[in-house]
């Protein structure tokens, strides 16, 4: 029902050319009167609509072509009218009726720690998500770590410290996915298509653990050394591919199946959740951080006998390039830092990302505005 619910709205939004939450809510909820469902489904219901609008509004105008959108899959979300009460989630299903969903053991531990608040939740024909929130204590920082993304590595630390976090094992493991996938030589597209997706799974469960594991490190030992985490922009490196100039295939496979927005993310929410400040350069503070000499600032100079190495021509030094990439990194985010203001570098309140009634004000990132970062001058 609540997918049908979501159905309808997208049907009227689209007659209507609405996408806006405001005026989907008052076109359809009337409309909605004929689901026998409680109120407060139909209020998610038109809100999940308005998403599904929004992002097909989005399609449009960057000249992506779209299909009439839908909702496939049968769930249920709702941030109204549920409790937790006994070790169980007491849903409403009727008037006067209610569903009750036992917790396990971890999910209690986690909701009882103290300033948790459960948010909504999200209910599918095998799995229940809660979107909690927390009022996470602020944490004083006097120095930042910057972290390089790497498709093979994750690479974290300043001027004093760098570590390496190995993810070779991830690559190794999606090249023997696409190798099994690409052997598959059965002529209905659908049985390929079904392995494909199987293996597909394999993969996912067999890479899940590996990133969680180094960024809850990472996060906690710059909780451990009060350091602020500085994060580089590489929106947009799936285009260093070019048809035509000696990139292989498998270059552009490498290229597609690095989620290196998944390893931004986890850090975001878990040192957020730690209460401690994340520094989010721009593309235009993120430009050139793996070829400038953290010395002087000179471009340094690549050679192929050095392979991720590279040397300055003005200090004679040989560095590692992802350990170049963080100590910039960490500079240019004490800068941002630095002319932020006093009461913006105290830290930062953890809490959920999702919209949903009651949320917290956004945690705050110091320095959005800051002006141009500077680079050092050759003494």
């Amino acid at each position: 029902m609540f997918r049908r619910m979501v159905n309808e709205s997208i049907r009227i939004g689209i007659a209507n050319d609405a996408s806006s939450l405001r005026r989907l809510s008052l076109l359809s909820y009337n409309q909605l009167a004929q689901y026998d469902s409680p109120s407060c489904y139909k209020l998610c219901a038109i809100s999940r609509a308005a998403g599904i609008l929004a992002s097909r509004k989005k399609s449009l105008k960057r000249g992506f072509p779209t299909r009439m959108p839908y909702a496939v899959r049968p769930q249920l979300i709702s941030c109204y009218s549920f409790k937790t009460k006994n070790g169980q989630l007491e849903i409403p299903v009727a008037r006067g009726k209610r569903l009750s969903i036992p917790l396990t053991k971890h999910t209690l531990d986690t909701i009882s720690q103290p300033g948790v608040e459960v948010r909504s939740f999200t209910l599918t024909h095998n799995r229940l998500c809660l979107s909690i929130a927390r009022e996470a204590p602020r944490i004083e920082c006097a120095s930042t770590v910057g972290v390089d993304r790497n498709l093979r590595n994750l690479t974290v630390g300043n001027d004093e410290e760098t570590r390496h976090y190995d993810l070779s094992e991830t690559v190794r493991i999606a090249s023997t996915t696409i190798r099994i996938v690409a052997s598959l030589k059965r002529d209905d597209a659908r049985i390929r298509t079904g392995i494909a997706s199987k293996y597909g799974m394999r993969r996912t469960a067999r890479t899940d653990h590996l990133l969680p594991t180094a960024t809850k490190t990472v996060v906690a030992a710059a909780v451990q050394r009060r350091q602020a985490v500085v994060l580089e922009n590489i929106q947009g490196i799936r285009c260093l591919y070019r048809k035509g100039n000696g990139q292989t295939r498998k270059y552009r496979g490498r290229m597609n199946g690095w989620s290196f927005s998944i390893a931004q993310r986890q850090l975001e929410y878990k040192a957020r959740w730690a209460g401690l400040p994340v520094i989010r350069l721009s593309r235009r503070e993120t430009r050139g951080s793996s070829v400038t000499c953290p010395r002087c600032g000179e471009r340094l100079q690549s050679d192929k006998r050095l392979k991720r190495k590279l040397w300055c021509s003005s200090c004679r030094v040989v560095m590692d390039r992802d350990r170049v990439a963080a100590v910039n990194l960490a500079w240019r985010g004490r800068v941002r830092f630095a002319r932020s203001r006093p009461p913006i570098l105290l830290g930062a309140q953890g809490g959920a990302a999702e919209a949903v009634k009651g949320n917290p004000t956004p945690t705050v990132i110091p320095g959005v505005d800051a002006p141009k970062l500077t680079q050092p001058t050759k003494s």
